[in-house]
């Protein structure tokens, strides 16, 4: 089993160019291989999960050159050119393919069948399930409501205009996708805003997309046209950094072109509330997508009462903004985030169980965790097991910036679905880690 070692104190200082966006890279292979045309994509996430992505739809026939360098070209094939795969299409622990394939697979006028890895096949998939079946969708989960998924052919799709119970981007992305197969204006409205990467996508292919404040809708039978597609680097990824820099002495870190979506923005919120020294410079567009530079140094936090106005906008950061409000003075409330629970681990426990492995008193609730951060104290060292979690892993591994002793994170292979080369970067920046087997 991979683990980090990670050895005790440093800091973080220079540049780190983090990977491409991991919800874009899926989503410009979804579009392209629908479009008519070729799409070219550059800054391709060449992770285990977007990979997965890409090799589901070579199965249904789409010709993908590379990636090389981060670099694609995708042959279309049209609205309607995907073939019946031979094979169940496997897409690991990527829940983002998951959802968002069952919506595009409701359409088709072939059977297929998506597997994935045991942490995914724990995931709940009804969220999207119910809805399609609304649409008039066939298909069939596991009696848990779970992977794998069996998507047999209609003769029509219906349109909806659905008022999602919780706040998600799959689900919503997964309906619109859906929508596309559907017999009119299909809509899907949210009760807090989230990411928004499908909406501007689509309409960057020539799609009608209707925005009505936290009501989207697309047009059945809309036809997509190729167009080229830039990927800035991840927030998510880079979030880790943020808080490595933010808690180390000394830190002082630029993160180059990182997408500063405004739906994806609320790690920059939250850390600025607890007093981090974060400035945003060069703000320019990547495609649809605006991205800047971020440059980030060491500062004395504060813990707080997350809003809950963000925690749609942070949902994927919350392990890395744990750690920062583990090192804060005073106690950070967390409620509102029932989502944490159902990741690629219940995130709030594990979180809440490492913590504890470094001397960090948290409380789980039953939608969020109260933090009681150390402030100025060093955080013990330990041995923590990241339940194969990649965010609870590259969190962990930043706490040691913070730490009095070596922490060892195991089950740490899932990195790669998000962050390949993320050790290597993080040693560049000033981080002690080595990878090792535990």
């Amino acid at each position: 089993m991979r683990a980090y070692r990670i050895a005790p104190g440093g800091t973080l200082r220079g540049e780190v160019r983090v990977p491409g966006d991991k919800s874009i890279s899926h989503r410009a292979i979804m579009l392209g291989a629908l479009a008519d045309g070729d799409t070219t994509v550059t800054g391709f996430l060449e992770g285990a999960d977007s990979l997965a992505t890409l090799a589901a739809f070579r199965s249904m026939g789409v010709a993908i050159e590379g990636p090389e360098a981060g670099r694609l070209r995708i042959r279309g094939v049209g609205r309607d050119g995907l073939r019946a795969p031979s094979a169940p299409l496997d897409v690991g622990n990527a829940g983002t393919a998951m959802r968002l394939l069952c919506g595009l697979l409701a359409g088709q006028p072939f059977a297929s069948k998506l597997v994935g890895d045991a942490s995914l096949s724990r995931r709940p998939m009804r969220r999207v399930t119910e809805p399609l079946a609304r649409m008039g969708a066939d298909i069939e989960t596991a009696e848990a409501g779970t992977a794998p998924l069996t998507i047999r052919p209609v003769s029509q799709l219906e349109s909806i205009d659905y008022a999602m119970p919780v706040a998600s981007a799959q689900v919503k992305s997964c309906l619109l996708l859906a929508g596309l197969y559907a017999d009119g204006d299909t809509c899907v409205s949210e009760p807090a805003v989230t990411r928004d990467h499908t909406e501007r996508m689509l309409a960057t292919f020539g799609c009608r997309v209707r925005r009505e404040r936290q009501r989207v809708c697309v047009p059945g039978g809309a036809r997509l046209t190729a167009a080229p597609v830039e990927v800035p680097a991840d927030i998510s990824s880079a979030a880790f950094f943020l808080v490595g820099a933010s808690i180390a002495d000394g830190a002082d870190l630029t993160l180059p072109a990182v997408g500063i979506n405004p739906t994806r923005v609320g790690v920059l919120h939250i850390l600025k509330a607890m007093g981090a020294d974060i400035a945003v410079a060069n703000r320019r567009q990547c495609g649809a997508e605006p991205v800047a530079d971020l440059r980030v140094r060491s500062a004395r936090l504060q813990g707080i009462e997350i809003p809950a106005a963000q925690v749609p906008l942070a949902i994927d950061e919350f392990p890395a903004l744990f750690v920062a409000a583990a090192c804060a003075d005073g106690e950070t409330l967390l409620t509102g985030a029932e989502e944490l629970r159902v990741k690629e681990s219940d995130r709030i426990a594990v979180m809440a169980a490492g913590l504890a492995q470094l001397g960090v008193a948290a409380e789980v609730l039953r939608d969020g965790i109260r933090i009681q951060g150390r402030g100025a104290a060093p955080l013990g060292g330990g041995s923590v097991d990241s339940h194969g979690d990649h965010r609870i892993a590259m969190a962990f591994a930043m706490a040691a910036l913070r730490a009095s002793a070596p922490i060892l994170v195991r089950d740490c292979a899932n990195v790669d679905t998000s962050f390949p080369g993320f050790a290597a970067l993080a040693v560049g920046a000033g981080l002690g880690i080595d990878e090792a087997v535990a």
